[in-house]
């Protein structure tokens, strides 16, 4: 079983409910360019260790301030970050939680936000770093299923919050 398998059992009502819990616990009190950079570290420490072949990047507001690619990753996994984290910025939001918020509706991502796909996607990965409840910028995967890529980011986060 892999990490993300707890998340792709759910519905999408207790998908929902379990991410916008993980949200709310993952708030800083504070974070600089050296909380990134062990952030970004350590989630480049595991995928190695694991033999995870992802890209990985911490943004602050519009500056990237972390970014690492491990062998086994490609630029096209730069492309899908760089449209995680416009849904991140857009909704303020995981983008498995934006995913699942469509679904829980009736609805689905990319035939209903009114955002070009192209730039924008809902797949997971892309998660909101928040200091004290405001947005501060996102951190995200690319190169895994995408439950696993929102895994892998909520599992790093939680060694470090």
């Amino acid at each position: 079983m892999t990490a993300g398998e707890g998340y792709r059992s759910l519905d999408a009502q207790a998908l929902l409910a379990r991410l916008e819990s993980e949200e709310a616990e993952l708030d800083f009190d504070g974070f600089g360019l050296d909380t990134a950079w062990e952030l970004g570290s350590r989630l480049r420490a595991v995928a190695i260790e694991r033999g995870h072949g992802i890209a990985c990047a911490v943004v602050l507001g519009e500056q990237r301030v972390f970014h690492a690619a491990v062998p086994g990753s490609a630029a096209v996994n730069d492309a899908w970050l760089e449209r995680k984290f416009r849904v991140v910025a857009h909704y303020g939001r995981s983008t498995l939680a934006v995913r699942a918020q469509y679904l829980a509706d009736g609805m689905t991502f990319e035939t209903h936000s009114a955002l070009d796909p192209l730039r924008y996607t809902a797949a997971g990965g892309a998660f909101p770093i928040r200091v004290r409840g405001a947005l501060a910028g996102a951190v995200g995967v690319s190169g895994l299923e995408m439950h696993d890529d929102h895994a892998l980011v909520v599992e790093v986060l939680r060694s470090i919050v």
